[in-house]
Formats: C-alpha cells, sequence, structure tokens
C-alpha cells in the first residue's frame, strides 16, 4: 500500500487553519480563547463542541469526541487517514505524492486494479442486458411486478445475468482478460471435465456491490423462480471482504452522515424498498452477520443503529449477533418492531412509508428486547433469572460508556429483582466472585473507580508537560500505572514520540486513530495550560496509579479462583479446592 510522506502531512498541517475548515461545515462563534458550536457528532441544542485555534485542535465536552483537523475531515467525510490528507491538500494547493512502493506492493495494487476493471466491465455488460437487451427481458418484467422502476435499477445498476452459461465468459475475454482473472475475480468457474469455464450468475437478477468509493467489488444474484440457492453472492477475493463491505454504504452514506442514523437490513429487496420510499440512510449485509469491521466501516457516519431485521427466530438471532458486533463501538442501538412474516420491503408495499416511520420512532432500545428474551428463554424461577442476569451482564460489561453501564445495570436489577449493587459488581470488566461469604468488601466503590480513572488522567497530563516524568513511565511501563486500554494507549503513544517539546498539539493526535484515545489525548490538550493543585505530587499520583492496577489485577484473579473453586466442587477434586480456598483468602487480604 502507498505511503504519504510525512514532511507532506506536517506541510498540509500547518496551512490548514481548523476553525475555517471546520467553519465550512458549521457555524463557530469565539468564546475566549476557543470558538464555540453546536457539536456535529451528537445531537444538542447547547454548544458544547470547542475548536483551539492556537492548538489547531478540537473536543466536544458533550459526547467526548476529540482530534485535529485531519480527524475531524475522517469522521465528517467517512474517510481513512491518507483521504482525508489528499482531500485536505487539495484545499491549500499541495499536491499528494505517494512514496515509492516495492514490487509486492506494485503487484498488488495491479491486481486490486485490474479486478476492479473486470469487475466494472462485468457490472456494465449487465446493466445493459437489463435495461435494453431482450435477453433481459425476464428481470424488467419481473421488477416491474415488485414495483421497482428505472430510477431505482439506474441508480444502484441492477443487471440480468442471462441463461447462457458462457455469456459473461465470452464478453470479457473478447475485451483481453484472461480466464485466469475472470477466475480471481469469482465471476467465472471452472467447469466439468471437457468442459470451458462457466459464468457464475445465470438466469438471475444482479445486485453490484460497491465499496464505500464506489467500485464495483462483488456481485449479489437471486434466482426470479424458486431455484436454489435464492442468493448467489461472489466468493471473497483480493478487492472483496463480505465481513468488510455493506451494500448500500455508497448511495446512503450521505443521509446517513446527515442523520447520524443507519437502518440495517437484511436484504437487497428491503435496502431497495427503502430508497423507493424516500428512506436513504440504510445498508444490508452481504449474505454475512453483521461483524466488528461492518461495526467500525458505520462508526464512521453513524452514531444510532435501527436493526431492522425479520421478526421470526432466525431474525430475532441475527439482531442479538448484530448488536454483540455494534456494542463495543458505543452506537445508540434500537429495534425496529415488524409483525410476524413482514420485511421492510412487504410493509412498505402494504401499509407505505408513514406507517414505517411510525415503527422507526417506536423503534426500542436493543437491551431492553435482549432482556425480555433472555428472562423468556431461561423462565422465571431465580436460577432462570440468574441466568438471565448473567447473560445481560456479558453485554453490560462491553459497553464503552460508563454512564451506559449504570443506567443499564439499573434496568437490569429492576426487570430481574436482583441487588443493582451485586450486578454493579458483576457488570465491571472484573466482576467479584458470586459467594458473598468470600468476597465481601471487596468490590470497588464507584468513588473508587472514578478516583482510580482521575489519577491516571492526571499522569498522562503529567507526561504532556515533563519530559523527567515521561522518562520515569518508559522506566516503570504503562502495564503497571495504567488499568484501562484507553489511557494505556494514550500512554504508549507520548512515549513512542522522540520528543514532545516543539510539537504541535495536532500533530500529536496524527498517528492515533479517530477513537476514545484521540478523544482522551485531545481533551488532556484542551486543559494542558491548567496545572493546579494535582500536579503538586506526582509521586502520589504514580502511587495511585500503581494501586489501581494492582487492585484491579487482584480482582481479576478473584474471578479465575471462583471459576476455579466450582470447577473443583463439581469434578469432587478436594485438593485443588482447598489450595484455591488459600488462594482466594490471600487475595482478600491483599484487597
Amino acid at each position: 500500500m502507498s505511503r504519504i510522506n510525512e514532511e507532506t502531512v506536517r506541510e498540509i498541517r500547518e496551512r490548514c487553519d481548523i476553525v475555517e475548515v471546520i467553519s465550512s461545515y458549521l457555524p463557530l462563534k469565539r468564546s475566549g480563547a476557543n470558538y464555540q458550536g453546536l457539536c456535529p457528532f451528537h445531537q444538542e441544542k447547547s454548544p458544547s463542541f470547542n475548536v483551539n485555534a492556537p492548538r489547531q485542535i478540537f473536543h466536544c465536552f458533550g459526547c467526548g469526541v476529540g482530534g485535529n483537523v485531519f480527524s475531524f475531515v475522517m469522521r465528517m467525510e467517512g474517510l481513512s487517514f491518507p483521504e482525508a490528507v489528499k482531500r485536505l491538500g487539495e484545499r491549500v494547493g499541495i499536491t499528494v505524492e505517494e512514496t515509492p512502493v516495492t514490487p509486492a506492493d506494485r503487484q498488488r495494487r495491479d491486481q486490486r486494479e485490474k479486478l476492479l476493471r473486470i469487475n466494472e466491465a462485468a457490472c456494465a455488460f449487465y446493466h445493459r442486458l437489463l435495461l435494453e437487451d431482450s435477453a433481459g427481458a425476464p428481470g424488467r418484467r419481473y421488477l416491474r411486478q415488485r414495483g421497482f422502476e428505472a430510477e431505482i435499477v439506474r441508480s444502484f445498476r441492477l443487471g440480468f445475468a442471462p441463461e447462457q452459461w458462457e455469456a459473461l465468459t465470452g464478453h470479457l475475454t473478447a475485451q483481453g482478460f484472461s480466464r485466469d482473472e475472470l477466475r480471481a475475480a469469482g465471476l467465472v468457474r471452472e467447469g466439468n471435465t471437457g468442459r470451458g469455464d462457466r459464468d457464475l450468475f445465470h438466469n438471475r437478477l444482479l445486485f453490484p456491490i460497491f465499496d464505500a468509493e464506489g467500485k464495483v467489488v462483488a456481485f449479489g444474484g437471486r434466482v426470479l423462480d424458486d431455484g436454489l440457492p435464492k442468493y448467489l453472492n461472489s466468493p471473497e477475493s483480493p478487492v472483496y471482504h463480505k465481513g468488510r463491505t455493506l451494500y448500500g454504504l455508497y448511495q446512503g452514506r450521505d443521509a446517513i452522515r446527515q442523520t447520524r442514523t443507519v437502518l440495517v437490513v437484511e436484504g437487497y429487496f428491503d435496502l431497495l424498498a427503502l430508497h423507493r420510499a424516500g428512506i436513504q440512510h440504510a445498508v444490508a449485509a452481504c449474505g454475512t452477520a453483521l461483524t466488528g469491521d461492518h461495526a467500525r466501516l458505520l462508526k464512521r457516519y453513524a452514531e444510532q443503529v435501527l436493526l431492522v431485521f425479520d421478526a421470526d427466530k432466525a431474525g430475532r438471532q441475527a439482531t442479538f449477533r448484530a448488536m454483540d458486533a455494534l456494542i463495543p463501538e458505543g452506537f445508540e442501538i434500537k429495534a425496529v418492531s415488524l409483525a410476524a412474516g413482514e420485511d421492510p420491503d412487504s410493509f412498505l408495499a402494504g401499509q407505505g412509508p408513514e406507517a414505517f416511520q411510525m415503527r422507526l420512532a417506536a423503534a426500542r432500545p436493543i437491551l431492553d428486547l435482549f432482556i425480555e428474551e433472555q428472562l423468556q428463554l431461561h423462565g422465571d424461577s431465580i436460577a432462570g433469572r440468574a441466568r438471565a442476569a448473567e447473560e445481560v451482564l456479558a453485554r453490560i460489561r462491553r459497553l464503552p460508556s460508563e454512564l451506559e453501564r449504570d443506567l443499564s445495570l439499573q434496568q437490569l436489577a429492576a426487570r430481574t429483582g436482583l441487588d443493582k449493587q451485586l450486578l454493579a459488581g458483576k457488570g465491571q470488566a472484573a466482576p467479584p466472585p458470586r459467594r458473598p461469604s468470600a468476597v465481601a468488601g471487596i468490590e470497588p466503590r464507584r468513588g473508587e473507580l472514578d478516583g482510580a480513572v482521575r489519577t491516571q488522567t492526571y499522569l498522562l497530563r503529567l507526561m504532556l508537560v515533563s519530559e523527567p516524568l515521561r522518562s520515569k513511565v518508559r522506566q516503570e511501563g504503562t502495564a503497571g500505572l495504567f488499568a484501562t486500554e484507553t489511557h494505556r494507549e494514550v500512554a504508549n503513544h507520548l512515549l513512542a514520540l522522540p520528543a514532545l517539546d516543539g510539537q504541535l498539539p495536532g500533530e500529536l493526535l496524527d498517528s492515533l486513530p479517530p477513537g476514545e484515545a484521540q478523544a482522551l489525548l485531545s481533551g488532556l490538550l484542551m486543559a494542558a495550560d491548567d496545572q493546579t493543585h494535582w500536579a503538586a505530587d506526582p509521586e502520589r499520583i504514580f502511587a495511585d496509579c500503581r494501586r489501581a492496577v494492582a487492585a484491579g489485577s487482584q480482582r481479576r484473579r478473584l474471578v479465575e479462583l471462583q471459576r476455579l473453586i466450582d470447577e473443583a466442587e463439581r469434578s469432587g477434586d478436594t485438593a485443588a479446592l482447598a489450595r484455591h480456598a488459600r488462594e482466594l483468602v490471600d487475595v482478600k487480604k491483599n484487597l
């Protein structure tokens, strides 16, 4: 992959005034040393979005998002870092040149470009057949029956694969593409003994699948009769990874970015039906469950996800699998309820866009539904409610926001009748063992947790202003001083820099991807001039950080020991039971 020269990045950063760039997206007003405006990344009525011109950084004290001019454009436009650099380079008249690539890099790039040209040629061939050729008449007839007219067909470049087994193969080889290249693109497959290569798709309506830049990377095909498989998708290739690609994202990304909300549906026709109804902020997974890569891709554009899956058992399972992929990214996740047997396509055809919008407005938080599902699944007995709570807690632990975790624990306590403080202990990343007699008094109180995070933040702020303290952190190691992954990531980032003196704050953020770590560092930089009483005793800050990490390690060991004790009891291993019980007492004493 090509790389951009660091000097070019530096020059673009220096020429771009972050206030001017952000002002081209939203109005800003001067407030003291900063500029303020309504945050474009979450809904608010009072401005909490701050831009610091001297430091060339931004930070929202409402949602916690922050960064430099590159990360702002990445979030607003849904771009990668190199794309944002090029976009801003165009703005200030700097040509972004790529460094020389290795022969292996060049070979991969050439292969990718060739496969994209093949897919584009195939898309044009199939699209023309559907629109103009007599061979595409079955596809045109089928689309008319389902109410899809030419505007949708052209917008999504739908196509039709004829009955012939070598129609595409003959067309593309005549254009100079080799059969090996067509096989690498996944468009043809080897025939049986004595037969030539055969088209992957035949007698199917085709849905071209685009990447975020609008390049055709794959196809999905649907039969027009009762044949099987009903849907057939391109195999994965160097340009297509189904776990990283979402159907309709290219066509809907502007609407998603504007609304900060995305609807996730199951099928191609569901998505087309939404666009036909004027609802464009939607995507569909390409024949696979929603993945973590999908979630990270959507995070570029949206803050809220509405899941609109089928109401049957398989649809509920898909909804909760999607929930698991989305939770770590901090989305607000809701599920839209449709009647049994309905999907967005059939619902819109039968009841219309207004009724569908009412269903969207009535969408319920996904954890509400998951709690209901687990309670129904495990029953109302004490043991059943406990098992249901454990399943829900496994999801609550993955929520990135402490406030969300607290509110979710309140809800779970109300629904199950279990004590919230007990659930709060189990809802931490390292919950205490289940036996009250063994763990009484060891779970951390909320004030202790807040104090530990605050102390780690103080230490990071000291690292920004004191090279000797940075050296001391480097000697001791971040693993023993920072208990949270985000604080540890920022600390490692600061230690990796050759020197902090003379670097602009915006420059310090460049190599941190948009996310919690970059937001934390931007907040620290915003407050870098404020060194009050907390900075007077760095040795105490070090000691408190060590203590927080050690306590977290001990609590995790308590959880593991309780599991080992349970296993020893079930297996009747009295020696192991005694050994683990003794260690548990020692760990409790340490805490």
